[in-house]
């Protein structure tokens, strides 16, 4: 049924087509004495042509009747008549009406093939963008409504997506507008599961449930069928059938490769991180296994020694086992403080207590716990008088000292110095501390904060290389930063800096 809009489309057409002959007619009436009645006969077919090419067949017929009637009432005697003097114009109706009738027929089926070459035109150009659209999307809910979108509006029609669920069940995915109900029914549900075990497309203008309204077509590729698109697609005639199964197959195919995309790059992230979480798996036992070992070796050996020797060690001798004891529990201390610190961390749990706080305080607290850990190693303090207090918290704090303390403990040799300056810097506080290792080399500065990596020049070293890591994450915790670089002395040895805000 044509809407309203269409009719008036319709009426005008008919409208000016009966306009141009009765402006041909008088134009050919005030100088038909240049015109023989051939040449008049002739010029009818302006509108039968402009008619066909414009509005199609109706209009055109309609022009070659007016035309002839025309032409017999004010050209052929007797004039202002429809009769005829002499038989002969009869067949000149006849030719005129078969030549009209002729020409009309082919500008027509000329303007529907330009009207067909432009609708293929703007589909393909709309699946085109489409295509681009989609390739950026990698959620498929988002993906299958923005195609679902672009059905609805193309086809005015209704669509849905459906899809089998872990259990192979069939259930509508995605839906467009208003179309909830329409969706969801049983129906529906059940075809879709026939399409999807036989790959075969069905509903109106098919072989199969050809007096449905709807329409369904599997979205498969060459691997599997990955579900069903369904579309109202109404009483359409079947004359237009063949055209619009063509583009919702076009728009299937798309969507099946989309989905299918999606797919694969998600399986290739599970697998991704399946490995990563193994190679992390097995880079933390490794740790632990190297690291645990040597003060548990440590700690065995001293208690052993004390509870067998009793009578043999000096008490000198006794505090020198019981210091090694404390230092190698204090060690271990500190790897299960780090392991539990990265968990907080991976887990999102970390929360800052952030207070007050001098930074002269939290070094001394953290030189305290490392004390024994120094072994003859030179530590110079040099901070600027006037240090304003600093809001951190002020545990999370310490554990960062003690890890880039410990790590200048860990890679310089005894007897060396380790230098620790402080220093107002604008907004910021500016924290140094700098040894006398080996050093780290320039492609490894920004690499050595990175989890369980561990330098070239320190891998023969014992360490779950997560010190740093854990420092990096709770300094920028407090919005800082930390920097690792040579020192400017010129003398060998490594420098990280500290960069914490001074105002909350």
């Amino acid at each position: 049924m044509e809407t309203p809009k269409k009719e008036h489309a319709n009426w005008q057409s008919y409208a000016v087509t009966a306009l141009f002959i009765v402006l041909l007619t008088i134009f050919l009436k005030g100088f038909d004495f240049f015109f023989d009645l051939v040449n008049i006969s002739l010029l009818y077919l302006f509108p039968v042509l402009f008619s066909a090419v414009r509005w199609g067949r109706g209009p055109s017929f309609f022009a070659a009747a007016l035309g002839v009637l025309a032409f017999d009432f004010f050209f052929v005697p007797p004039l202002l008549s429809l009769t005829v003097a002499d038989l002969r114009y009869i067949l000149t109706f006849v030719v005129f009406l078969c030549v009209a009738g002729l020409t009309s027929s082919l500008a027509s089926k000329l303007r529907n093939q330009f009207q067909q070459a432009q609708k293929k035109e703007a589909n393909t150009a709309a699946l085109y963008a489409l295509s681009r659209k989609i390739t950026a999307i990698s959620d498929l809910d988002i993906l299958l409504k923005q195609i679902l979108q672009y059905v609805a509006d193309t086809l005015d029609a209704k669509a849905a997506i459906i899809l089998p669920n872990q259990h192979g069940e069939q259930q509508v995915e995605a839906s467009s507008k208003e179309s909830g109900d329409w969706a969801n029914d049983e129906a529906h549900l059940t075809i879709a599961g026939w399409v999807n075990r036989n790959n075969t497309i069905a509903g109106r203008g098919t072989r199969t449930l050809s007096e449905s309204s709807d329409l369904y077509v599997p979205l498969a590729t060459d691997q599997q069928v990955h579900g069903v698109l369904a579309v109202q697609v109404r009483d359409r005639l079947m004359s237009e059938m063949p055209e619009l199964i063509r583009i919702i197959e076009a728009l299937s195919d798309l969507m099946a490769v989309a989905i299918s995309r999606v797919k694969l790059a998600d399986e290739a992230k599970v697998a991704q991180l399946t490995a990563e979480s193994e190679k992390l798996r097995t880079a933390l036992l490794d740790s632990l296994s190297h690291e645990l070992r040597t003060p548990l070796a440590t700690i065995i050996g001293s208690v052993t020694g004390l509870l067998e020797g009793e009578d043999v060690f000096s008490p000198d001798d006794r505090r020198e086992l019981l210091l090694t004891t404390r230092e190698g529990a204090t060690r271990m201390n500190r790897l299960v403080g780090n392991l539990l610190g990265m968990v907080r961390i991976e887990s999102g749990m970390l929360r800052l207590n952030k207070m007050w706080c001098g930074i002269e305080d939290v070094v001394g607290v953290a030189l305290t716990q490392l004390k024994d850990a120094l072994h003859n190693r030179v530590v110079n303090i040099a901070f600027d008088p006037d240090l304003p207090s600093v809001p951190l918290d002020e545990v999370l704090m310490e554990q960062v000292l003690m890890n880039v303390i410990s790590n200048a403990i860990k890679y310089s040799p005894e007897g060396s110095e380790i230098r620790i300056e402080a220093e107002k810097d604008g907004d910021m506080l500016s924290l140094t501390i700098a040894d006398e290792g080996a050093g780290i080399l320039p492609a490894d500065r920004e690499r050595v904060f990175e989890k369980f990596y561990r330098g070239d020049r320190t891998k023969h070293i014992p360490g779950t290389g997560l010190g740093l890591a854990i420092c990096k994450s709770i300094v920028e915790a407090h919005s800082g930063s930390i920097t690792a670089s040579a020192r400017r002395d010129g003398r060998q040895g490594t420098v990280i800096e500290l960069s914490l805000p001074l105002s909350q």
